[in-house]
């Protein structure tokens, strides 16, 4: 808010803030100022990704139908840190939320959130979950399954498919090397990156590219402040499904 009375051009991370009400604030303020706001989802910015969306949008499978998602990270932050995260909805499946919007092209009209603590009971002290099922029903009927970990031994495990009327599309791993080694015990691989640093490296370089090119020539942002504030409302929705147990509507 400061920065946009200021006149000033905004990367903001992820998410715009722990709260919707003050996330729409912001997105007025950007709004009334007329500034450039980005929001920092790498995501869309991931070459794999990228050629995925492209593909899908030159109909390549037809009408996309069903998106399944895979977010799994290799291990859980600091309990410290998840106390005042906002919970692994706004915190980690945020990213999620935003890939289903970019995706589909398409607007959630329910979600069915649910979710354990299985890999570190301080989490559930710390009033989290660290493991979640999700569940959407878009606009036009599609639907999008989400699952999460914050624990997965072998590394940073970041993959989605799209089914579509005519096919599929996979966007898998990233690995550090492609080698595989076949011997007479066993056939070889190496895990995928180990982490979103590692694996995000050309999102995050692009990324910026793209702000940069915003504020000196002008261009229109790909990942806006309303984009932020839907993911947002997505969390939250996703985290009083899972609370209270039930199917949540959301505006059509």
């Amino acid at each position: 808010m400061r920065a946009a009375a200021a006149g000033k051009a905004i990367f903001c991370e992820k998410p715009v803030d722990l709260t919707l009400e003050r996330a729409k604030a912001c997105a007025r303020a950007v709004a009334d100022a007329g500034v450039t706001c980005m929001i920092g989802f790498q995501r869309r910015f991931d070459p794999t990704f990228h050629a995925l969306k492209t593909r899908l949008a030159a109909g390549e499978i037809g009408d996309p139908e069903m998106l399944i998602v895979t977010s799994r990270d290799p291990g859980a932050p600091p309990v410290s840190y998840i106390k005042s995260s906002g919970g692994i909805f706004k915190d980690m499946l945020i990213h999620d939320f935003d890939i289903f919007r970019w995706i589909l092209e398409d607007e959630a009209v329910s979600i069915s959130a649910t979710g354990s603590c299985l890999t570190d009971p301080a989490i559930a002290e710390a009033g989290d979950i660290d493991c979640t099922a999700v569940t959407i029903r878009s606009r036009r009927g599609r639907l999008c399954q989400i699952n999460t970990s914050r624990r997965a031994a072998y590394g940073y495990d970041q993959r989605f498919e799209v089914l579509g009327s005519k096919g599929m599309l996979q966007a898998g791993n990233h690995k550090p090397t492609e080698v595989v080694a076949a011997t007479g015990h066993s056939v070889s691989q190496d895990k995928p990156e180990h982490f979103f640093l590692e694996r995000y490296r050309a999102a995050y370089a692009s990324e910026i590219a793209h702000f940069f090119d915003a504020v000196v020539n002008k261009v229109a942002v790909r990942t806006t402040i309303e984009d932020g504030v839907k993911a947002l409302e997505l969390a939250e929705a996703a985290t009083l499904s899972w609370r209270e147990n039930r199917t949540v509507e959301l505006a059509k």
